[in-house]
């Protein structure tokens, strides 16, 4: 089975990027399930029932998030009612939507995608590694094949993941910090990894922003607007070519595609400065 995914999209030039390149790139790969994080999707932060279905309709199987996931309220109109629109497994009992799936493929094979956030420099929330010990075994009894985002800002935390769920899961692939890791490697026991897919947005940004109001923020420390970035658009992502039968990964390899949005530029603005 080959498994893409694609690094936090980020906002509507990653929506658009998403939607330009992933066709093309879906058929060079032969990929069988594409997922993608969609938190940063709408405006840059967040993602909305619009959005979600935006995405789900460009040909993405799958979309994770994590910890801005609540950001929009417009959320909470599709997360219960769409499974494939996942939020972090670890958020406290009884929150909207489901952190985990399973999913079929038309040919009758199925995949397991676990969504889990981490704790360190972030929100506390429940333990991610209580969440995995409880989740694995659940969909590992339905399908040997199974993804977890890991969406962490710490490298260590992405990596203790790894090495516990290493031969009991198909890839732990890290996202969060939008930069595009170069440590990508099967693990010893057949878990393929990755500590960060990268991000799908802006290249002339910071973590997709507008690199000059965030550089006005950190000079200044006074509050400012963040607003999506323009120009050209890398969609970053990891392949992965998974065992049917042992759910071992036999092979990740990272994936960088380009198109530039500036043409669109000039249109945008004629139309008020359209953003997000």
């Amino acid at each position: 089975m080959r498994v893409l995914f694609i690094g936090d999209i980020v906002g509507r030039p990653g929506r658009r990027a998403v939607g330009a390149l992933l066709p093309t790139l879906r058929s060079e790969l032969s990929a069988d399930f594409v997922i993608a994080n969609g938190e940063n999707a709408a405006g840059g932060m967040g993602i909305t029932a619009d959005v979600t279905r935006e995405l789900l309709a460009v040909g993405i199987d799958v979309i994770t998030t994590g910890n801005h996931v609540w950001r929009n309220k417009g959320v909470r109109e599709i997360i219960d009612q769409e499974p494939r629109l996942l939020r972090p497994d670890n958020y406290p009992p009884g929150d909207p939507g489901a952190g985990t799936g399973l999913f079929p493929l038309p040919d009758g094979r199925r995949v397991g995608v676990l969504n889990l956030c981490g704790r360190t420099f972030m929100e506390p929330i429940d333990c991610p590694f209580q969440a995995a010990e409880r989740e694995v075994p659940v969909l590992r009894a339905e399908t040997p094949v199974v993804v977890v985002d890991m969406h962490a800002e710490a490298t260590s935390e992405k990596q203790a993941m790894a090495w516990m769920l290493d031969g009991q899961v198909s890839a732990v692939v890290g996202t969060h910090t939008h930069v595009e890791t170069a440590d990508e490697r099967v693990m010893p026991r057949g878990t393929g990894y990755i500590t960060d897919v990268g991000m799908t947005g802006p290249e002339r940004s910071v973590l997709g922003m507008n690199g000059d109001l965030i550089v006005t923020h950190f000079r200044s420390r006074m509050p400012v607007k963040f607003e999506v970035a323009e120009g050209r658009v890398a969609l970053c992502a990891v392949a992965l070519e998974i065992d049917d039968r042992s759910g071992k990964a036999n092979e990740i390899h990272r994936i960088r595609r380009c198109v530039d949005e500036s043409a669109d530029i000039e249109a945008r603005a004629a139309r008020g400065g359209e953003r997000g």
